[in-house]
């Protein structure tokens, strides 16, 4: 019986019994499939299968090479001996597995909420896949092929967020919506609104349109007095791009409409209202992180894997080369300072990989050439966020203004959700404007009473700066000096 397979972040140990791999007894060894068990776990099996999926081990389990890219990650002894027809590739793959290190702080650790790294979440994701492909089957070369190329394609969209601009981003977004007649109302109006399309439709009734519109207004209007018919009239409209709707048309009447019976939960009609809006923003020609997504739809960071679920579901062949284009574009509008466009031959190459299932096995020249076109796209990515992107030098060092998340994010209060997600230099919550402002009042050092009665300032204004800025130290010195200056 097949056993569940492993969360992704737990690559430094085997998923069965659980320890952390080492260069003894339980030695990393990576199957066709892609999946990864320690040397005592595999010679337990009672059947020579993936105990997770149970694809056949076609290889003597002795012959099968241990995964030297893991050894290195846990501080193991990495053998030295390797067949010559693997060392290149084998060494793109351990170069690359080089930036999963500092998510892991200790053996046996693996990507945890207080390790940083360069690389964002979805793309460490696709290198821990990669990492775990094992080459001497054809099997797992289709396998290491197909995830170099997944690669290479997050590595195009990474760039694509790095150009562009986080403060227009929300108001291009919402643009390119309204542009197809359709319409966001905000985290907390779409809910309700789509929750009464399905009450209104979901026992299989057939209704015209402008009677939709008009009973969702009117359910809204007690909680949301702003809802009007145009704009509810919008909501319908990308439910109905969506193709969610069956419509009857009538002669000389108005059409009806009769939700799909696919879509009469309000979970599937979500996904489908949400994998419409990524689906214009997309041929609009933007690229919105996951984390985004969910705080601009839902308000909160607690839907990110859905949203990934959806962008990755809504990628096609095409895409890859299509988002090569688009970077070629951002690259022009901005005149290249760090000089991407010489990745652009290594990108092509990994776009021109075959992704379906069917692809033949590649030879050891293709492999070793996919591997290095992913490796050096990748090591172009982190370069560029450490040395040329503003954003990278952000996160990687956070703002130290004594304002900092002391005040609310006005796209949050006013829209319910924010583009900028966890880079907004504004508060999310009641909880984090707190702490911070707790933090801010031990951090902001204070100033000498001398330094602020030296200013060439009119008395009135003197005073009233100095009782601002004493109520933002300690409260006893304002009484204080209140009481001398009156």
């Amino acid at each position: 019986m097949p056993v569940e397979a492993p969360q992704w972040t737990d690559f430094l140990s085997c998923p069965i019994c659980t320890q952390t791999f080492d260069e003894t007894i339980r030695k990393p060894i990576s199957l066709g499939c892609g999946h990864t068990v320690c040397k005592m776990c595999l010679n337990k099996l009672h059947r020579k299968a993936c105990p997770f999926d149970q694809t056949t081990i076609n290889t003597d389990i002795e012959l099968l090479p241990v995964n030297s890219a893991l050894l290195q990650l846990v501080g193991a002894q990495v053998p030295e001996q390797q067949p010559i027809t693997l060392c290149k590739a084998k060494k793109c793959v351990e170069e690359l597995a080089l930036y999963l290190k500092p998510l892991s702080s200790a053996r046996g650790v693996g990507l945890n909420s207080t390790t940083q790294s360069v690389l964002s979440r979805p793309m460490q994701r696709k290198l821990v896949t990669l990492v775990h492909c094992q080459l001497v089957e054809e099997e797992g070369r289709i396998h290491a092929m197909r995830a170099a190329r997944s690669l290479g394609e997050r590595t195009v969209t990474e760039f694509i967020l790095q150009h562009q601009n986080p403060q227009q981003l929300s108001s291009n977004l919402w643009a390119a919506v309204r542009a197809r007649g359709c319409q966001f109302l905000g985290p907390a109006m779409q809910e309700e609104a789509l929750k009464l399309v399905l009450l209104a439709l979901e026992d299989g009734s057939a209704l015209s349109r402008k009677v939709l519109v008009l009973f969702v207004v009117q359910r809204l209007e007690p909680r949301f007095p702003q809802a009007s018919k145009t704009s509810i009239g919008h909501v319908v409209q990308l439910l109905y791009r969506a193709s969610c709707f069956k419509v009857t048309k009538r002669d000389e009447d108005s059409s009806l409409m009769q939700l799909k019976e696919e879509f009469r939960t309000y979970e599937a009609l979500r996904r489908e209202h949400d994998s419409q809006i990524v689906q214009i923003v997309m041929e609009a020609g933007l690229r919105i992180a996951p984390d985004q997504w969910s705080s601009l739809l839902y308000g909160d960071q607690s839907h990110k894997s859905h949203m990934q679920s959806i962008i990755d579901k809504l990628q096609t062949p095409a895409s890859f080369a299509q988002s090569v284009q688009e970077l070629t574009i951002a690259l022009q509008r901005t005149g290249d300072p760090a000089n991407l466009n010489r990745l652009r031959p290594h990108l092509e190459l990994l776009a021109n990989i075959d992704p379906s299932p069917d692809a033949p096995s590649p030879t050891w020249e293709q492999l070793e050439n996919g591997l290095v076109a992913v490796r050096t796209v990748v090591h172009g990515l982190v370069d560029y966020i450490q040395n040329h992107s503003k954003k990278g030098a952000d996160q990687q060092q956070p703002p130290q203004h004594s304002k900092y998340k002391t005040y609310m994010c006005r796209d949050m209060k006013q829209r319910g959700g924010c583009p900028r997600g966890a880079s907004c230099t504004f508060a999310h919550s009641q909880e984090k404007l707190e702490k911070f402002r707790k933090m801010n009042k031990r951090l902001v050092p204070r100033r000498p009473l001398s330094a602020s009665l030296g200013q060439e300032l009119p008395q009135n204004l003197l005073t009233f700066q100095i009782i601002v800025h004493m109520e933002r130290t300690v409260a006893g010195e304002v009484l204080h000096i209140h009481l001398i200056k009156t």
